[in-house]
């Protein structure tokens, strides 16, 4: 094995090792906290409220939404524990060790990413096997499915990144969370297909990014969307990319690395 990429995979699976631990340690903070709020959603929205709504797109109310609070689940996760990390590193200033060291930027993004990437598919896969108690659960393309809740849990992965870069306190990790993700998750379509909107706030609405990310993924699982999937796929493929790109800049420039 080459001299230079040895270091660094010991290096990748020691991130990647203490960031699952980091979670799994913790898991009634951070496993079962959405797992619970999930079967509130299923509860109070699919079965209370979605027996009055009735069908959406030729699928039960709770068939529906299922999807949506899937993604909601790992938008959240995914974005929550890298930015919780990373800037836990650099209050701690345990981050200057890594930079220092002879470790690649890449190895240590991935490192990080990949932490809050598999506490996101964790999560789903939880919220999944509890929506079977409430629904009967098919998956119509299991490619896609897999694609689209792939990539939507690195670009949060990655985004929970950046945040923590900029970020100068704990106040400031909760500032995205709190004004962006949740108003841009709910006008989303986690509860609503855009055709029951006017025709203006079906086109303002498309400029919400989750959208895109919702429809295709329950396109993934129903077989309906909203949206084109072939342009929310590729618009994901290039948001993970150019993400990716800034968080590398940003690793290797040193900028917000200190506190």
């Amino acid at each position: 094995m080459n001299a230079e990429f040895r270091p660094n995979l010991v290096a990748l699976q020691t991130i990647v090792h203490r960031e699952i631990r980091r979670y799994t340690r913790i898991w009634p903070q951070t496993l079962l906290p959405p797992a619970i709020t999930m079967v509130l959603y299923f509860v109070i929205f699919g079965n209370l409220i979605g027996a009055r709504i009735g069908e959406m797109d030729g699928f039960t109310y709770m068939e529906y939404i299922v999807p949506g609070l899937i993604m909601m689940s790992v938008i959240t996760n995914s974005y929550s524990n890298v930015v919780s990390s990373f800037f836990s590193s650099k209050f701690q200033r345990s981050i200057e060790e890594l930079l220092v060291s002879p470790v690649s930027p890449h190895v240590i993004l991935i490192g990080f990413a990949l932490g809050g990437i598999t506490r996101g598919l964790a999560v789903a896969f939880i919220v999944t096997l509890l929506s079977m108690f409430f629904t009967d659960l098919q998956v119509h393309h299991l490619g896609v499915t897999l694609l689209v809740i792939t990539l939507t849990s690195t670009i949060f992965a990655l985004g929970g990144f950046i945040n923590a870069v900029f970020a100068r306190n704990f106040d400031d990790i909760s500032i995205i969370p709190t004004f962006v993700l949740t108003p841009l998750t709910y006008l989303g379509g986690v509860f609503y297909s855009i055709n029951l909107l006017s025709p203006f706030w079906q086109t303002l609405s498309l400029a919400n990014p989750i959208l895109h990310m919702v429809n295709a993924f329950r396109y993934g699982i129903l077989g309906v969307s909203d949206i084109r999937i072939g342009i929310a796929i590729s618009f994901m493929a290039v948001a993970a990319v150019c993400m990716y790109l800034w968080c590398i800049h940003l690793l290797k420039s040193g900028r917000g690395m200190r506190q």
